[in-house]
Parts: C-alpha cells; structure tokens; sequence
C-alpha cells in the first residue's frame, strides 16, 4: 500500500484538465479513423471519506473518466494525483502497487467474474498477485470480506453461475475490497440489478464505506440513487462537467440547464404534486463534431449568441463549493 504523502485535509484525489481521445473506425468503408473526444478538459477533487457522483447521459464520457484514473486508458493529456502522487510518473511497478490503494468495481458483475473459479477463489485471487499473506491467512480474509459482504460459508465454494445477481455483485465487492483499498470507483454498479437486490447493495456500500473508511467515485445515470448516496456531484454533458457541487445543492438548485432537466426528469412520488418535466429537443450532438462554443447551446432553450461562439468554463457560483459552467447562468450571455 503506498504512503500518505500529502497533508490528511488534502483531496485524495486531484484531477486537472483530464483529456481522453480515441480513435476509432468512422463505420464507413472508405471513411478511415476519426478521433473522438471522450473527456475534454474536466477538473474535480474528491475529498477523503466522501463520495463523488458522476453523472450524464450515456456516452458523455462518465466511464473514461474512471478507466483514465486506473491507467486502463492512459490519459492523452491533463494530471491525475493521488495522495499527493502524479500517477503519470507511476512505472509499472509503481501502479501494481497503486492498484491496491485504487479498486474499480465493474457495472457487470458476471462478465467480471470468471466461470471457472469458486467464489472464494475469486476473491483470494488479488492477494495472490500482490503477494499478500501466505495460503491460510488469504483463505481467512477472504472469507471475511465474503462475510462482510452478507454471504454465509456455503457460498465460498459455488461458481458464479450458481449466485442471484445480488450475491454476485457482492462477490465482486468482496474481491475488490481485499486489498483494503482507499479509493473505490464504482461503475454502475448496480443496474444490471432488480431494484430490491439495488437496495441491498446501496446499504452494503454504505455499511462498508464507514467500517472501512472508503473514498467513493460512484458512476451512474440513476439521479435518484445519486441523490441517496453520494455527498457531492458532477454533472457530464459530452465530455465536459457543466455543474458541480454538493449534492443537496445540486438538487434543490440546480443552474446548468442541462441539469435543470435531468432533474425535471426524475419521478415524482406524489402523482398529484405539481411537476415540469423539461423535454430537451433534438439528440446529443455527435462526439466526433462537437458543436462549437457551449457543446449544449443546439438544445439549449436559454442559448445567446455568445453560446454559440465561445465555450463556458466552470465557475463558481454563489453557494460553497458549487460551480457551474454557463454564459447565461454568470450573466454573460447578451455577449456577442
């Protein structure tokens, strides 16, 4: 496990200016390769102990955020610090040891697991490759975890395809909490569920995040599990966050109006309290030709010409810690 390097009021996580670029097939025979934006230029910390929500509609870039963190894709520019680490620097070795810190637990937890291991197996596994504990005192802790997690000593010995989609996902819990990581990135981790067996897990996650002391990244387009789990939140629009802050804040006023209609879209219990549900028009503008200026401004009902022109960063607004990036919402937007 690598050391704390840094001051413990410092963010455990510090991203700036993150990039990501890939380049794909354009689908056509004679249309070559394109290169597609998947996160252009977004900065966020994530304190010790909380946990950040990272949400947007599909393809806005949410999980390349989390892969560039774990070096499964190596960022194409921008900074990532952990604990006070540029993990830029990391070597391989240095991320081996990193990997232990950093845990990512995977939306498909079947996929995730292979067939041919028992349970147990599984989760052992990891403290195999980091040379963790000889054969009984892996057994032991992984059987622990396996407990913590809620499943009984029958268990150990089953194969995956044996378990409930619940009890899968907390064997992959189970596996990704091992190494007693300090930062854990969840990505979507619960909609391959039924929303009862979601319920269980959510609490789980909690239990777990206060006996453990975890850092969470919690990736997700379920608003309303958002709102229930997560302290602070940042909100994607095609590769860019157009509004961050806390999460009670981000709720109960929300600026962006991006943000403004993903919430409007969230149901309401009471069938006959008063609700607008703002229905945006058109698509979500191609990643391989991003409009200019504000990438939102095509389904944007509050678009000046300066929207169209001139791309808006994110500024704080007058809530703490809460910032938002908009032309119009700063007062700006008359500007030609």
């Amino acid at each position: 496990m690598t050391p704390r390097t840094t001051r413990p009021d410092a963010p455990l996580l510090s991203v700036r200016d993150l990039r990501q670029s890939f380049r794909v097939s354009s689908g056509t025979v004679f249309g070559g390769r394109r290169s597609v934006r998947a996160v252009d230029g977004i900065s966020f910390d994530v304190p010790r102990g909380r946990v950040l929500g990272i949400v947007g509609e599909s393809g806005c870039g949410k999980s390349s955020v989390a892969k560039s963190i774990l070096n499964i894709h190596t960022p194409t520019s921008g900074s990532i610090r952990f604990d006070g680490t540029d993990l830029a620097t990391l070597d391989a070795a240095g991320w081996r040891a990193l990997r232990q810190d950093i845990q990512y637990v995977f939306q498909d937890p079947l996929g995730a697991l292979d067939p041919r291991m028992t349970v147990l197996g599984q989760v052992v596994e990891p403290l195999i490759i980091h040379g963790l504990g000889d054969a009984a005192e892996r057994r032991a802790r992984g059987g622990e975890m396996l407990e913590a997690v809620g499943l009984t000593g029958d268990m150990f010995c089953t194969f995956p395809h044996e378990l409930s989609g619940g009890q899968r996902q907390r064997v992959v819990l189970a596996r990704a909490l091992v190494l007693k990581p300090r930062l854990l990135i969840c990505d979507e981790p619960v909609s391959a569920l039924d929303v009862s067996i979601q319920a269980q897990v959510i609490r789980l996650l909690e239990a777990l995040k206060e006996s453990l002391d975890l850092t969470i990244i919690f990736i997700s387009h379920d608003l309303s599990l958002v709102r229930y789990v997560c302290d602070d939140i940042a909100v994607m629009y095609l590769g860019r966050i157009v509004e961050h802050g806390p999460t009670g804040t981000v709720f109960t006023r929300p600026r962006h109006p991006y943000t403004r209609a993903l919430m409007s879209a969230i149901p309401v219990p009471e069938p006959d309290q008063d609700h607008e549900t703002i229905i945006l028009p058109g698509e979500p503008p191609s990643p391989f030709n991003p409009p200019p200026g504000c990438r939102f401004h095509p389904r944007c009902s509050l678009q000046e010409p300066m929207c169209r022109s001139t791309d808006a960063d994110l500024e704080p607004m007058d809530a703490p810690a809460h910032a938002v990036a908009c032309h119009v919402v700063h007062g700006r937007g008359t500007a030609a």
